[in-house]
């Protein structure tokens, strides 16, 4: 595939620092530039890195409630605002505004060339904030900038646009957000719930019964689902859904924490499962929107063995010019990762040499995947009108 790509990158995303220490520290958005850089994955021809304007309020508000934005300005000078900000997942930060209003630009940057047509492809590996609410932070995210960008979308006249979250937790901000819209499917691929914040994401939530029923598809995955498993369960669900929907473009959450070293989760793929679920999404545009596809980042707290190799593999997917998986890293590159006395070992190649092969789902098989799998088609395909049964759907 021979891909235009637009990669949303300016170093003032750095900013969004979340205060010392935290999971969300920007160190793993640097050091996948850089990787992507000395690999020469930025430099395909086909790629252009375009840098991103902060979202104004007549974006934000699509989404968020005016009285939320001014908290998220006060927050720095008035610790005591509320809103979800001020706790140890959402520390407030010296221009916090400022960061999370510039990532969620560059998100509705990416959609921008993409509904214009300039790029038939745009990431944000800075974006993906997906638990952000209307009027409140939630798990690391201040804006919902997936959210942002899909309503901006609307206003522009689509009728038909899907989300596809595979972040190991649950998409549940921007499901909340168009939970009552059928113009826009969300599918989110996550951990089950049962065992991981935010604690939603269950087969049964389909959409708003009364507006928007079977416009939300969860698959909660039981906990050490592996890079066969995982893909197993995808491709049982995920294509289906989207194939009776329609869409006319396709927003996917590229979160790479279900990764098997994750501090923060208990999947276990490696990278080359997550390359394997970008290349998967990357046929699924092609097949369904004429290419149209907007990636952004998401979660993924592994800063230096998982996110830079994972988010580097996306770009040169995207670009159709992909990574050989035994690719050796730059010695350079290590070299920067222990001069910045990053605690990680440095990664010598961009495989972890997991296996992707799978065998496809059928509905005569059992396994505590083949249930999650079950539960979800039973819950959401037949509003799709889909044959839940059928492995052929």
């Amino acid at each position: 595939m021979s891909d235009s790509v637009a990669v949303v990158w300016d170093d003032a995303l750095l900013g969004y620092t979340m205060g010392g220490e935290h999971p969300m520290h920007p160190v793993r958005l640097d050091l996948t530039i850089q990787l992507a850089d000395s690999l020469g994955v930025l430099a395909n021809d086909r790629v252009t890195v375009v840098k991103p304007e902060p979202a104004g309020a007549d974006l934000l508000t699509l989404v968020h409630d005016p009285a939320y934005l001014e908290a998220v300005r006060r927050a720095p000078d008035d610790h005591g605002v509320g809103h979800g900000l001020g706790t140890d997942d959402n520390p407030i930060f010296p221009g916090m505004f400022d960061a999370a209003a510039l990532i969620t630009g560059g998100s509705v940057q990416a959609a921008r060339m993409v509904h214009e047509g300039t790029s038939q492809h745009a990431i944000n590996i800075s974006g993906g904030l997906h638990h952000a609410m209307r009027d409140r932070a939630a798990g690391f995210c201040v804006f919902n900038d997936a959210a942002v960008a899909i309503a901006w979308l609307l206003a522009q006249g689509h009728e038909r646009i899907a989300y596809v979250d595979i972040d190991v937790h649950h998409g549940d901000g921007v499901q909340a957000a168009f939970y009552d819209d059928p113009r826009v499917l969300t599918i989110s691929v996550h951990q089950t719930p049962l065992t991981l914040f935010p604690g939603t994401g269950f087969p049964e939530e389909t959409g708003d019964p009364d507006k928007a029923l079977g416009s939300a598809v969860n698959l909660a995955l039981p906990n050490g689902t592996d890079d066969s498993a995982w893909l197993r369960a995808f491709h049982a669900v995920v294509p289906g859904a989207l194939k009776a929907f329609q869409p006319q473009i396709l927003v996917t959450q590229c979160g790479c924490d279900a990764h098997h070293e994750d501090p923060m989760a208990d999947l276990g793929l490696t990278v080359d499962g997550q390359r394997a679920s970008y290349r998967a999404l990357h046929d699924l545009a092609h097949q369904l929107t004429d290419g149209r596809w907007i990636a952004l980042g998401g979660g993924g707290y592994g800063l230096v063995r998982c996110v830079p190799r994972a988010w580097t593999h996306l770009i040169a997917e995207a670009s159709g010019d992909r990574l050989d998986p035994a690719t050796e890293i730059p010695e350079s590159w290590r070299e920067d990762v222990v001069r910045r006395g990053l605690r990680a070992r440095p990664p010598t190649h961009m495989t972890e040499g997991g296996y992707t092969g799978f065998a496809h789902w059928d509905p005569f098989t059992e396994s505590r995947v083949d249930r999650a799998i079950l539960r979800t088609r039973h819950a959401s395909y037949p509003y799709l009108g889909l044959d839940p049964d059928d492995p052929r759907d």
